[in-house]
């Protein structure tokens, strides 16, 4: 995607909402059914930050580990905790439609690289070693019934 449309803003308002409602700190179109590469990140104490991303992609990710219990509203009763690096430089296209590079620190570089993962088809269980996913998603079949 080239171009930030009003259809765009409209899918991040959607999804701003979403996340919201979840209550969550971030959501990836398809998480919603969109099939674009659209994130939005709200790791604020205050909410009300929203940062819109659309082709987000890690330019550089701190050597630093940062663990945290990670859940999705895809897969929900389940957590796990994940290993992330604890900071991330990010290239997106922003609201204004301009290419942005932002650093993001703790929960929000955990939330922006759980997004992104979204975007690429893959979820934070992923992350996880055979065994702890297969226990992971047994545990989760469990909670669905």
């Amino acid at each position: 995607m080239a171009v930030i449309t009003d259809e765009v803003r409209a899918i991040w308002a959607d999804m701003i909402d979403t996340m919201e409602a979840m209550p969550g700190v971030g959501l990836a179109a398809p998480q919603i059914g969109v099939m674009r590469q659209l994130a939005v990140v709200d790791a604020s104490d205050t909410r009300g930050q929203a940062v819109r991303m659309a082709n987000p992609v890690v330019l550089h990710a701190s050597h630093q580990m940062r663990p945290h219990d990670e859940a999705s509203p895809n897969l929900p009763g389940v957590s796990a905790r994940i290993e992330r690096p604890r900071a991330v430089t990010v290239r997106f296209l922003n609201a204004d439609g301009a290419e942005e590079e932002r650093d993001f620190v703790g929960l929000w570089a955990t939330s922006v690289q759980h997004q992104i993962d979204h975007l690429a088809g893959r979820m934070y269980f992923d992350h996880l070693g055979r065994v702890k996913r297969d226990m992971l998603l047994r545990r989760a079949r469990k909670v669905g019934r």
